[in-house]
């Protein structure tokens, strides 16, 4: 099947708003939060929505869309099953990047770093303010992994429904919990007319950021 629309002829000229070297803040974890409070309050649609990419042990790089549940002193945190694909690669290679996309305000960022486990103490924290029925899925998705049908997933939420029924507090998987990408680059885009856009990144030196200019 062909498509209907000739997407080569598809585009939009960006011109909400600007970005300059006055405006930006002089850290970057302070000027991602400014921009994601922004989208929050825009209304964007799944404004801590990420894709993450990461790189297998044979070179080969996969991404996916994670949601940001913090942006702490040490970097980006999000939350998986250590046992899925993504937890893998990270294992065998502990480095990724992460890009944003607020369509709505036509601004991206793309951050590159190392990626560590956060602590136990941090991830019990985390999957206890989830839902149970979040709770009860971690347990019953070997998330990745071949399963021969939906019946078998429904199955191993059923009995971990039952196992912990009797319980007030579902104990958190071992093979689920959290991770921060601890940021050594941070690019801001911002949309700007003629293709001519505005890009700032930061680059870690040793303690310090140091803040340039790219061309579009």
């Amino acid at each position: 099947m062909s498509l209907q629309h000739d997407i080569a002829s598809i585009r939009k000229n960006y011109s909400r708003q600007a970005l300059t070297e006055e405006s930006v803040s002089n850290d970057p974890l302070d000027q991602f939060k400014v921009w994601l409070n922004e989208a929050i309050l825009s209304q964007v649609l799944e404004p801590t929505a990420l894709v993450l990419s990461t790189v297998s042990a044979d070179c080969r790089p996969s991404s996916r869309v994670v949601l940001l549940k913090e942006v702490s002193p040490d970097g980006f945190v999000f939350f998986t099953n250590y046992e899925s694909r993504k937890g893998q690669e990270m294992a065998e290679r502990p480095y990724g990047s992460m890009t944003f996309f607020w369509a709505e305000l036509e601004r991206q960022v793309r951050i590159e770093g190392t990626i560590e486990k956060v602590t136990s103490e941090v991830s019990d924290v985390y999957f206890h303010s989830r839902p149970r029925g979040s709770q009860i899925g971690a347990w019953a998705s070997p998330q990745s992994r071949e399963i021969n049908n939906r019946e078998e997933l429904e199955q191993a939420e059923a009995k971990y429904e039952q196992d912990f029924a009797n319980l007030d507090v579902v104990p958190r998987p071992q093979h689920w919990g959290g991770y921060v990408l601890k940021p050594e680059r941070i690019e801001f885009w911002q949309g700007r007319p003629n293709r001519l856009h505005d890009r700032i990144v930061f680059e870690q030196a040793d303690t310090q950021w140091n803040r340039k200019r790219l061309a579009p």
